[in-house]
């Protein structure tokens, strides 16, 4: 059963959409109370292109960094979002405890509020 809080493997698209790459994702929310739509954000190992105050690195030192399944340091980057279709969820490899996820959902909400500079 999927649940906020897990990563689980997807095909993320490019942001480009010319294709995308199965990589890990962490489950967001469902995006969806019909459909089994979920918003997922990317992780990934290359801590270099974390967005300032925005984006989260998991280290092995954190607490709930052996549940998450991760191998490495890796930056929950909250500034790369997707809705996916569960079906297309290939695994799960973990899950971030539920304080490290409500952070980050409120994080999200406070960059989404602020306003935008063009």
């Amino acid at each position: 059963m999927k649940r906020a809080g897990q990563i689980g493997l997807v095909p993320f698209p490019y942001t480009d959409l010319s294709g995308g790459k199965l990589r890990p994702v962490l489950l967001l929310r469902p995006a969806s109370a019909r459909f089994d739509d979920w918003l997922v954000c990317m992780v990934s190992s290359q801590l270099r292109q974390a967005e300032p105050n925005l984006d989260e690195i998991i280290a092995p030192e954190d607490a709930d960094f052996a549940r998450s399944g991760l191998k490495a340091a890796s930056v929950v980057r909250l500034s790369r979002l997707a809705v996916v279709d569960g079906a297309l969820l290939v695994g799960r490899i973990g899950e971030i405890d539920a304080e490290r996820l409500g952070r980050l959902r409120r994080r999200l909400a406070a960059w989404l509020a602020e306003p935008c500079e063009s």
